[in-house]
């Protein structure tokens, strides 16, 4: 009886032991592996990457007038004390791509999977350079350190010559023929290049034109290095990096389109309007050049005519008339058209650029023209407005050849290399980039000083940027040259960290930055 009885109790304990750990293990789940895959993880980036730029467009869009209609400071060049609404970028850095950028590397480099290693420094560089030069000063080094509580601030220098040593590490990984980086299917989790290392190694470029070319303003600027990455960068629209939306539902729609609803109140702005109808290329004595673009980008009033808001103005964006400025969506007042139904940019299925080829020849053709190789600038601004019309005309209705060579030969465009300028480059980049190159752009105008110029003196914005009738109370007259870091993250509980940069202080976001100073 004993020795059945210790059987029984042995048997007992083993059921039992068995029962408490499929019972107290409740983190073990084959449908939720604690132990995430580098293909699992990849997908997700590519939205966080194009939500970071949306979210902050929403007052980013308004200081450099690609949005208007009195929406919210934005237009003022303010910022709202206590509040994230300026915050995504910092958040997807931090939060939405950090930690799973480096749990991919830590994953894929044990694996010798080093195609998603180069994926993640790639997408690790982009997302450092876009952070800095939206808010300068970041956490770089302790970033990333879970034992700590407070966080220093490292320079924008430090920033970018990081930005330089992964993006170099990056291409390291992408070309390297070792371990199971051939072996391994990149392309199911890669949205954007199906596993195209070479594509990837053309972003990685992309990234370094971006990151020497907004340096204009220094001694150390060299402009036949921003060339020479343009040249190895995105070699036509088929290399455009562009985060896809299928648009079918507002989870995964386009953040602008309107099914989401977050753009009914944003009007059409004056200046993008006068780039369209030729107004801002105008020649004496000469007729408007109407550019073919504009009825896929823009939308008329009910009157006929084309408008636009001025900074900070609704104008008759909301009154209900025939002088109504349309949204984006191509609606009056905050009429929402309906799944689908918008235009451009601003369809619930259109996908969104995070880097195109456009932007690339406009990089290259200023670089070429502060080199004085006007011949090559003028063949890079070529290639950039040609490749601007072939990728609007595929987002609405369809662009002609007939009415693209018309524009091309007109006078809204210079027709050799002797007449061009650089105000030519850049107003037509900044048409270009509507809607998307959001931080590129304030980029471009900061190195100019908005409308003032840059330590050259080149002013290619005078007349055509207008800043608003009064700055947001707090800049002190001032433009804004940066946005804060996220409220939630830092003014809670890193203001000591925040004190040494002068983050504290009421007119921080009127600082200039590093990059964009001699």
């Amino acid at each position: 009886m004993k020795k059945i009885y210790l059987l029984l109790s042995v048997f007992a304990v083993l059921i039992i032991a068995s029962g408490c750990k499929k019972y107290l293990d409740v983190n073990t789940d084959p449908a939720t592996p604690q132990e995430v895959s580098s293909k699992t993880l990849t997908p997700p980036l590519f939205a966080q990457m194009e939500r970071g730029i949306q979210f902050d467009s929403r007052y980013l869009g308004g200081l450099i007038q690609y949005f208007g209609g009195a929406v919210n400071v934005g237009e003022q060049h303010g910022w709202i004390a206590g509040s994230d609404a300026m915050g995504e970028i910092w958040r997807t850095n931090y939060f939405g791509l950090g930690a799973n950028l480096n749990l991919i590397i830590e994953d894929s480099e044990a694996k010798q999977e080093w195609n998603y290693v180069g994926m993640a420094q790639a997408l690790k560089a982009w997302s450092w350079q876009t952070t800095t030069d939206y808010h300068g000063e970041i956490i770089l080094k302790q970033a990333f350190d879970v034992n700590r509580y407070v966080y220093d601030y490292d320079t924008q220098p430090e920033v970018y010559a990081e930005v330089v040593k992964l993006v170099n590490q990056s291409i390291s990984n992408f070309t390297r023929t070792d371990g199971a980086g051939t072996v391994v299917k990149f392309g199911p989790a890669d949205l954007i290049y199906a596993g195209d290392n070479a594509k990837w190694i053309k972003f990685n470029y992309g990234i370094l034109a971006r990151n020497a070319n907004n340096l204009v303003n220094k001694a150390t600027y060299d402009p036949a290095k921003v060339i020479e990455y343009v040249d190895k960068s995105l070699a036509s629209n088929a290399d455009n990096f562009i985060v896809p939306n299928t648009g079918t539902t507002a989870i995964n729609g386009n953040f602008f389109g309107p099914l989401r609803a977050n753009l009914g109140a944003y009007r059409q702005t004056a200046i993008i309007v006068a780039l369209l109808d030729g107004t801002s290329f105008a020649v004496a004595n000469t007729p408007l050049v109407i550019d073919p673009r504009r009825n896929n980008m823009i939308t008329v009033s009910p009157d006929g005519v084309f408008r636009g808001t001025a900074p900070y103005t609704s104008d008759a964006g909301t009154v209900a008339n025939k002088n109504q400025i349309p949204n984006q969506w191509g609606s009056l007042g905050s009429a929402n058209p309906g799944p689908n139904q918008g235009k451009y940019l601003f369809k619930d299925n259109a996908g969104f650029p995070i880097m195109t080829y456009t932007e690339m020849q406009f990089i290259k053709a200023e670089a070429a023209f502060r080199k004085k190789d006007f011949a090559l600038a003028y063949t890079a601004y070529i290639n950039g407005i040609t490749s601007s019309i072939d990728f609007v005309s595929a987002l609405g209705t369809a662009i002609t050849p007939a009415e693209k060579a018309a524009y091309l030969a007109s006078t809204s465009v210079q027709q050799s290399s002797a007449t061009l300028t650089l105000r030519d480059i850049m107003l037509q980049k900044y048409l270009a980039l509507y809607g998307y190159g959001f931080v590129e752009t304030w980029c471009d105008l900061r190195k100019f000083n908005y409308n003032v110029g840059d330590a050259a003196g080149n002013n290619p914005y005078l007349n055509v940027y207008k800043f608003p009738s009064s700055f947001y109370v707090d800049n002190g007259g001032k433009p804004a040259q940066r946005y804060r870091p996220r409220y939630n993250s830092e003014y809670l509980w890193n203001v000591e960290a925040l004190k040494k940069i002068g983050a504290d202080k009421n007119d921080y976001h009127t600082y200039k930055m590093w990059f964009s100073q001699p």
